[in-house]
């Protein structure tokens, strides 16, 4: 995990009010999940709205979405914090990244350039979860 990427994304993108409980749940191996509860339910609360932009629907295929990233900067490479343990706190490359974050069902953010641009996947409740960008 890098600790200092993940603190400048929620310095960019979460909510004043919870971003120093955030940074310190994200370090932690036994408090991270509750960092990333906070994506389920009330995203809405936790992350800044005014750098929300909702991906509208159809919005299902990662290689879109990947595209759609690319037209806003995204390089090859990104930075993912997610449910998904197996590409939480890791560098990838963007369509393998998006590839097992999109459908997944639980929350994910992938970092594209950081504090600048990210893809935003929330919990899937009812239908397909909501899918935004995240831009600055």
């Amino acid at each position: 995990m890098d600790k200092e990427q993940e603190k400048r994304i929620v310095k960019r993108f979460f909510a004043k009010r919870i971003q120093d409980r955030v940074i310190f749940e994200l370090s932690s191996e036994k408090k991270r999940v509750e960092a990333l509860n906070r994506l389920c339910h009330n995203y809405g609360k936790t992350l800044l709205p005014e750098y929300m932009i909702e991906i509208p629907t159809p919005n299902s295929d990662y290689q879109e979405i990947a595209t759609l990233l690319k037209k806003h900067g995204a390089p090859n490479h990104c930075y993912v914090i997610s449910w998904n343990e197996e590409i939480d706190g890791k560098t990838l490359f963007l369509n393998e990244a998006l590839k097992k974050v999109v459908g997944f069902g639980m929350p994910s953010i992938v970092s594209c350039i950081e504090g600048s641009l990210a893809y935003f996947e929330a919990e899937q409740e009812v239908g397909s979860p909501s899918r935004f960008l995240l831009k600055r």
